[in-house]
């Protein structure tokens, strides 16, 4: 068992933020996290005054402690990095421009959000089932794509939990058979896509090693990938820090309070931690 104190950090709010789809509230203070054939189990501890009420604040992650059900040895050779926790988003913050007033507010109201580091191959199929979706739908379809291609694992305390297929195993499905599990057009994309990487026709560990747009160049060479779903898979698999993935909240941020230009130049380095916060703020406040 590990804990951290929840300076920057709320599962809640990572849960929430539309870059993880297999991290799940099982009550009120309890997640559970599923990463490629990992399982993690997490609890949040409030302090005092959360606990017996509270004020209801958008700061509530800045108190308390977060629980991970791991070793320290797992903790420190996987989920560590995983959750970018040797790094100082109080540092991005304080980047922030002073006279942005939108944005100063936007992380404000999500700073316990993080840029999860991802399993690259994971995350290229949950982009492609992003499209033209919601998050509890995209949710349903990983869970049911992995029930069925995915192996049966069970939790050391005795619970069940299916891992994501790789692409081998995904590579043997036909279109028809995803069609049936609702997957609908991205059925066709998801078949070519496993074959492809099953195939090496695109080499995953070559993309860590790759520049931010050298990366979603090659990420665009997969069916079914475009601009928006390529920065997707950089930000949150790659952890390319300047991918701004644009979809319909962030245009509609960016018409309204950037005119001119979101102001990337400033942001070197950490473009992809501001974008998440303005997606969270519009999708959860506004």
């Amino acid at each position: 068992m590990v804990t951290i104190e929840n300076n920057c950090f709320s599962i809640p709010q990572i849960c929430e933020s539309g870059q993880c789809f297999r991290l799940d509230a099982v009550s009120e203070d309890t997640y559970e996290l599923l990463a490629g054939s990992r399982h993690l189990k997490i609890g949040i501890r409030k302090n005092p005054s959360e606990a017996a009420g509270g004020d209801g604040n958008a700061n509530a992650h800045t108190h308390g402690e977060t629980v991970l059900y791991c070793t320290q040895e797992e903790y420190e050779t996987f989920w560590k990095e995983y959750f970018d926790l040797s790094v100082s988003y109080s540092d991005y913050i304080d980047q922030i421009d002073e006279q942005d007033d939108y944005l100063k507010s936007a992380a404000e109201f999500g700073s316990g959000i993080r840029i999860l580091r991802q399993d690259t191959w994971e995350m290229i199929i949950t982009f492609i089932l992003s499209q033209q979706n919601n998050i509890p739908r995209i949710k349903g379809l990983i869970r049911t794509l992995s029930e069925r291609y995915g192996k049966r694992c069970e939790t050391p305390d005795g619970g069940m939990y299916y891992t994501f297929p790789r692409a081998e195993e995904l590579s043997q499905a036909t279109e028809e058979e995803l069609r049936e599990l609702k997957l609908g057009y991205r059925s066709k994309y998801i078949c070519q896509t496993a074959k492809m990487i099953a195939g090496g026709g695109i080499d995953l560990d070559a993309l860590k090693e790759m520049e931010y747009m050298e990366a979603r160049t090659e990420l665009m060479k997969l069916s079914g990938i475009g601009g928006k779903v390529a920065d997707c898979i950089c930000l949150f698999a790659l952890h390319q820090m300047d991918a701004f993935p644009v979809d319909t909240h962030i245009k509609k941020v960016l018409e309204l309070h950037y005119p001119g230009g979101f102001p990337f130049e400033k942001y070197k380095g950490c473009a992809g931690v501001m974008q998440q916060y303005i997606f969270y703020y519009d999708l959860r406040y506004r």
